[in-house]
């Protein structure tokens, strides 16, 4: 009996040593995670208001470019450092690592943040500060010498609008070639720049164990730069039997169209895009000119019916600020100043300040754009909530914010939509086959230049480190083999035509984002076609459906607070595949491999 007592006595004091011991044990985990919020909330705090700041200098860098101002560029300059500064510092570097070691007693939210505190930290690393200075002024020097560029056809000086309504529009291939050239002659003032910006971007991150930039983008994907790579090259061969067809097409409709000989392949100046990117003005859908029918409108009416649209899903207005703050329209001709003349979307503040730039005109291209633009900003406000912290207000992944825009892109131009805002009439027939025609020009050509051309030319520029003088020979190269497309001329190392397209510039290394978003946008809209609104993939009207814009605003909310690959799945219930998009472009195979019967094909069967 006295044994079984003591057993009992020591039994419970055992008991009591571990209940002890786990209650310091929650005590310490407590004290540890508010030791980390504290750390989170701060830090937080004072990302927004360099953001803000970085943001709202570069703004102003964009829409009011000055000859000679460089007082602009310096307060960028400024702004850009202290931002980088602060996210680069040795000492956020180290606390970051440090709450790491101790990840399995911190929240899944205060994981990701330290997280990416790590990645925003590894392109301006404190450890290299001069680089990280001379990195920013070379971008911001890019930048004005991009955007600053005097465009000049026969004496006379155009912007790129001009230039682009040239190549979508004429038949005359002197004007065209006049055009196409015009716009590469920027390449030449950024040629060095970007081969300065190669050597500072990967210097900046090689510090924080990135081999090179190229690695450091694809990191955010929780992606090698091989498994990048291969990911695109996946993409493009899935897409190739139907882009081979639509470039046998191609240089036989535009040989026609000129009353030229059937080229090999396809010359530059033929296509009616600069960099061969989007095809869509090759036809016009049904024989229905949506170009005459928008210049009976005008731009504000577009601005406005995307927003209408939004609000029909179930989304908020815009807020007066959006439309007090933007540059939605093209400059005055006797304006003294330039801007960016390319589309984006601006977050300013990861809060309430959303804006656009934009030089918005009644036409075919900037109803989609518009609509397009406007998916990103709501995209913003929806993300910008109480369970999303400051620095985690980002796309679930950098291609989820791309497929958002594009998305509505490829719904705004289908019949039932255009119907709804009376751009068709309600009677009017359409050949589908010929519709789903116009959107491959747009979805399924992208991928090859994007995943392929784009791809593989900046991963040559950081992850092989090639030389100056091999610029724009590797352009054209791929060019060539991933487009079918040549140049209309000998491009020698003169030019860097590579650096005409602004992302090269401003947003280098991730222009696969828009590759994997053409993805992921089919998946969304063949959820949305077939479980929600039950209609055709190629004839729907998401007007109105509250049902989507839950949907949309389910994928919306949490912004980069989870995991991509997760959210994808509870979402739709699959991982990333292209499988919907080929789905949905299936009959036009079968439609131009008819067409095609008899023709010469000068692209191979395989890549």
């Amino acid at each position: 009996m006295k044994t079984i007592f003591f057993s009992k006595f020591y039994i419970t004091v055992l008991v009591f040593i571990i209940m002890s011991i786990s209650s310091c044990n929650n005590t310490n985990n407590k004290n540890f995670k508010n030791e980390v919020q504290k750390f989170l909330d701060a830090y937080n705090l004072e990302f927004q208001k360099l953001l803000t700041a970085n943001n709202e200098a570069q703004w102003k860098l964009n829409t009011m470019i000055i000859e000679g101002d460089t007082v602009t560029s310096k307060k960028a300059s400024d702004a850009a450092e202290k931002y980088a500064d602060f996210t680069g510092s040795k000492a956020n570097i180290e606390k970051a690592t440090n709450f790491l070691k101790s990840k399995d007693k911190l929240d899944a939210i205060q994981i990701k943040q330290l997280e990416t505190i790590l990645f925003l930290a590894g392109a301006n690393p404190e450890t290299v500060k001069d680089i990280v200075k001379k990195k920013i002024k070379a971008e911001t020097d890019q930048v004005g010498l991009l955007y600053g560029f005097k465009y000049v056809i026969n004496g006379k000086e155009v912007t790129t609008n001009n230039i682009d309504e040239i190549l979508r529009i004429s038949n005359k291939l002197d004007d065209r070639l006049t055009a196409w050239t015009t716009s590469k002659e920027v390449g030449k003032t950024l040629k060095n720049g970007l081969e300065n910006l190669r050597n500072l971007r990967n210097q900046s991150v090689q510090p924080l164990g990135y081999k090179d930039f190229f690695a450091y983008q694809a990191s955010e994907y929780g992606m090698t730069s091989e498994e990048i790579m291969q990911s695109c090259n996946d993409m493009i061969n899935e897409v190739w039997p139907l882009y081979r067809e639509l470039h046998t097409w191609a240089r036989y409709e535009l040989a026609a169209k000129y009353k030229q000989e059937v080229p090999e392949y396809l010359p530059a100046h033929w296509l009616p895009n600069r960099w061969g990117q989007d095809w869509t003005a090759m036809i016009n859908s049904s024989g229905i000119n949506l170009d005459e029918k928008l210049k009976e409108k005008n731009a504000e009416w577009i601005v406005k019916q995307g927003e209408e649209f939004y609000k029909s899903l179930g989304f908020s207005p815009l807020p007066a600020s959006f439309y007090e703050k933007s540059s939605l329209y093209p400059l005055p001709a006797d304006a003294k100043y330039k801007k960016n003349n390319h589309a984006s979307a601006w977050h300013i503040d990861n809060d309430k300040d959303v804006r656009s730039l934009m030089s918005v005109e009644p036409n075919t291209d900037w109803w989609g754009t518009v609509l397009h633009e406007l998916g990103h900003i709501y995209y913003y406000i929806s993300y910008s909530n109480k369970d999303v912290p400051l620095i985690l207000r980002g796309g679930a992944n950098r291609a989820y914010h791309e497929a958002m825009g594009s998305l509505i892109g490829l719904a705004a131009l289908q019949k039932p939509f255009l119907q709804n805002f009376g751009l068709i009439d309600k009677n009017a027939k359409s050949n589908d086959t010929i519709n789903m025609l116009k959107e491959s020009l747009d979805f399924i050509v992208h991928i090859p230049w994007g995943a392929g051309v784009m791809t593989a030319f900046e991963h040559d520029i950081y992850s092989k480190n090639i030389s100056i003088n091999q610029f724009n020979k590797t352009w054209w190269d791929y060019v060539k083999k991933y487009q079918g497309i040549v140049p209309p001329n000998e491009r020698g190392e003169e030019y860097c035509d590579a650096a005409t397209k602004t992302h090269i510039n401003d947003d280098a290394a991730q222009y696969y984002d828009y590759s994997m978003s053409n993805v992921l946008l089919f998946q969304f809209h063949d959820y949305i076609s077939n479980k929600i609104l039950k209609q055709d993939p190629h004839n729907t009207n998401y007007w109105g459906s509250k049902e989507t814009g839950k949907f949309l605003q389910n994928i919306m909310y949490s912004g980069a607070s989870v995991d991509w690959r997760e959210h994808l799945k509870k979402n739709l219930g699959s991982d990333m595949s292209a499988k919907p998009m080929i789905d949905y472009f299936e009959p036009l195979l079968v439609y131009l491999k008819r067409v095609n019967k008899g023709r010469k094909y000068t692209l191979p069967n395989k890549l």
